[in-house]
């Protein structure tokens, strides 16, 4: 017997994407009044909240997603969300923890990578950010322009600052 496993959701919503972060906050909100121990949701609270400039708020929902589903196939964006989250907080050690975890859970994502990096460099831990920085490239080089280069979909130019900052700190020379 097959078993189909349901597939990850996406990163963001419509609205968020569109960094409509009321509306996409709103639009989480409603799924958590139907259903509120729905761990998506949750998930997406986490996002909207830590995007929108709110990550610490966004980290409570991103970790009662995780409680209340810890098998999820969305467990893969939820750690560097979480790790992402706590880099927003300035919380670096735990940001690069939590994206060592995410790391050894899921080694072909690169976001973690990245988050590991910009954490390491902002903690002076230049070596071991600078290997960090070097594998997110390696495994998906193509993200250097859209999530380096450019800005990951939905996060605040302010925000894609701090993470720039971070990978500076790691070694990151843009061309």
């Amino acid at each position: 017997m097959v078993t189909m496993r349901k597939p990850a959701p996406a990163l963001l919503s419509p609205l968020q994407s569109r960094d409509d972060y009321q509306g996409g906050q709103a639009e989480a909100e409603r799924a958590l009044v139907i259903s509120p121990n729905l761990a998506d949701a949750h998930g997406a609270l986490g996002v909207v909240l830590t995007f929108s400039g709110r990550p610490e708020e966004g980290l409570a929902a991103l970790k009662s997603s995780v409680r209340l589903d810890p098998r999820a196939p969305s467990l893969v964006y939820r750690l560097y969300q979480i790790a992402l989250a706590l880099y927003f907080c300035r919380e670096y050690e735990a940001a690069a923890e939590t994206a060592r975890q995410g790391i050894r859970s899921y080694p072909d994502r690169p976001g973690s990578y990245r988050v590991r990096a910009a954490a390491l460099g902002q903690l002076g831990r230049t070596a071991e950010a600078k290997e960090a920085l070097e594998q997110a490239i390696a495994i998906a080089p193509e993200h250097v322009d859209t999530d380096i280069r450019g800005r990951l979909p939905g996060v605040r130019p302010e925000d894609h600052a701090h993470v720039l900052e971070g990978l500076r700190k790691a070694g990151w020379r843009e061309e």
